[in-house]
């Protein structure tokens, strides 16, 4: 509505017609005829033409050095630039593709991926000149460098950005007021993004107290009502009317979304990366790495764009074969792998429908839940459940398949940029879900505030295909980086981070095949355990209820204490038959 693309239902919006907008929208809009200089230089303001005039006869002198006229003709547009200054636009126009990551700026936009002409869009958005800029999710398809560098770019300009993101650290750092978009109306809170969090974090607790004030008068008040017929002609009908309201008028409040979703059990052999490496044409992008990842590793996999991160995640779960080395995965694993190429929904079918495909019940920490009530967590509800898949915004789509891909009972969970597209508070709670995992947890992402609060070491892609491990989280990386930079402008000695030394355990004979026997047990050890699990929930909501007769209560923890015990016992001999198996 802002830029005139919508018009309001009601009301209206002022524009001052002499103030200049740019607008950077999700969907490129770029002439795939030209090349990418040529494409952030397509402005039809004189300084612009007159810069993309200046690199044409540059290279038409490059080509043809002794030709004279090509060589007055530069001189006379070198004379414009000096006059509308347009050195400043040329060098800065090189200088943020380079910073984009687009190393040649010749290269035809149509040639690009979909990742590099968004990021030509970017840079073409940022050369221009404007009193307010409108930036909507621009750090996606951005590695972690560049966002950085992007914060410290926008920090430094002097015009207004309005933007939408994701991103909570760029939220922090670029924005000094945020406009809540909450039921329907807009708040504004001054101040960034914490300050944001602050006051609504206040505004839910005076919501709060509130609620509970309000639940005490209408408890008073229907007391009043039921003192019978007779007394209650005797009031007045604007009393009766306000208890009514009282009763009726409960505070709306969202449902916390809880996502505790019970795995598939994994056993000791999970994913074990011996020497690998991964080449594509001339470029060795992954070089003899290493790595057998133990239980409950969390990982985050860092690197510039094109430097492997989603090469290295495809050989770890087997859907790209090393060109040498080995890659083995335990019988036990059970992949969810949430990336953006494998966004492929039927848009025939319902919402509903589709989440039933993987089951009508989930079992959770606190007991079963529903299909339709985990859709109700995750922002659909009973309306929007019935809705067919085809009518879904972009991030709906995305909350459908993440709530897929982790109702599948996975005990490996990859990530490859989840973050594109979700909405903060989904975040948050997915990162809440993560925190609870027990399994193994691989993540790529630009977004460093979701790589702080889910990973607790990382794995540094280089540019030369070696992969180095650093023990901690995006923020200690980078306070490192930026420490080797200081030092090495002071031409010390540089340290490096040693890779990590892995050491393998003793070698273990292992059976080629169960006998007859032991399959019979391994069978049945999957039906006993399940049983088991079954059985501890039900004697919990036993013992509650004869929490007040000692002999039952005696015999249900002596219970629990037999069931548990087995439990562990025969998962344990479960795994054993599994490796073997």
């Amino acid at each position: 509505m802002l830029m005139d693309l919508e018009p309001p239902d009601d009301g209206r919006i002022i524009r001052n017609n002499n103030a200049h907008i740019v607008y950077l929208g999700q969907k490129v809009e770029l002439d795939e005829t030209l090349s990418a200089i040529d494409a952030v230089l397509d402005d039809p303001s004189e300084v612009f033409q007159v810069v993309k005039e200046y690199e044409h006869a540059l290279t038409a002198m490059t080509n043809d050095p002794t030709n004279m006229d090509v060589q007055n003709r530069v001189t006379e547009i070198s004379e414009r630039m000096d006059a509308l200054g347009g050195w400043t636009l040329e060098s800065d126009a090189r200088s943020i593709l380079l910073r984009m990551g687009i190393e040649d700026e010749n290269q035809i936009v149509g040639t690009m991926s979909g990742g590099q002409q968004k990021r030509v869009s970017l840079s073409q958005a940022l050369i221009r000149p404007c009193d307010l800029l409108i930036l909507d999710e621009p750090t996606n398809h951005l590695d972690v460098d560049t966002v950085q560098w992007l914060e410290g770019y926008l920090a430094s300009r002097s015009y207004s950005i309005l933007l939408i993101t994701h991103d909570r650290y760029f939220l922090d750092r670029v924005a000094n007021v945020i406009l809540e978009i909450h039921d329907g109306t807009i708040e504004r809170h001054p101040g960034n993004y914490s300050s944001f969090l602050e006051r609504r974090a206040h505004r839910e607790e005076l919501d709060a107290i509130s609620e509970q004030k309000r639940k005490q008068m209408a408890k008073k008040e229907l007391e009043w009502l039921r003192r019978g017929p007779k007394a209650r002609t005797t009031k007045s009908k604007s009393r009766i009317d306000r208890a009514v309201a009282l009763q009726t008028g409960k505070v709306v409040q969202e449902d916390e979304m809880e996502f505790d979703f019970q795995g598939s059990r994994l056993g000791r052999k999970i994913i074990e990366i011996e020497n690998a490496s991964k080449s594509f044409g001339d470029k060795q992008v992954i070089k003899d790495f290493t790595y057998f990842f133990p239980k409950g590793d969390r990982v985050g996999i860092v690197g510039p764009n094109g430097a492997g991160k989603s090469t290295l995640m495809n050989l770890c779960c087997g859907r790209l074969e090393p060109d040498g080395g080995s890659v083995e995965i335990g019988q036990t694993v059970k992949f969810a792998y949430y990336d953006q190429q494998s966004l492929e929904l039927d848009d025939s079918m319902r919402v509903h429908k589709y989440i039933q495909e993987i089951s009508n019940s989930i079992e959770t920490s606190t007991g079963t839940v529903s299909a339709s009530q985990m859709l109700d967590r995750f922002g659909f509800n009973k309306d929007r459940q019935q809705s067919i898949i085809k009518t879904l915004s972009g991030g709906e789509r995305r909350r459908l398949y993440l709530l897929r891909t982790l109702l599948s009972k996975p005990n490996v969970i990859m990530l490859d940029e989840p973050t594109n597209d979700l909405d903060v508070d989904t975040l948050a709670e997915l990162e809440d879900y993560l925190d609870t995992f027990p399994g193994v947890l691989l993540v790529v992402s630009h977004d460093r505030y979701f790589l702080d609060r889910t990973v607790d070491h990382l794995l540094v892609i280089g540019d030369d295909g070696h992969i180095t491990e650093f023990p901690g989280n995006y923020s200690a990386y980078a306070e490192w980086k930026t420490e080797q930079a200081a030092l090495e402008k002071k031409k010390v000695a540089k340290p490096q981070i040693t890779a990590p030394v892995v050491v393998a355990a003793a070698p273990v004979k292992e059976k080629t095949k169960l006998t007859f026997k032991e399959k019979h047990e391994y069978e049945t050890l999957e039906v006993r355990v399940a049983q088991l699990e079954a059985r501890l929930p039900v004697i919990d909501k036993e013992m509650a209820e004869q929490a007040s007769d000692f002999d039952a209560l005696g015999v249900l923890m002596k219970e629990r204490t037999d069931v548990q015990k087995e439990l562990e016992t025969s998962l344990e001999r479960w795994m054993e038959l599994a490796e073997h198996l």
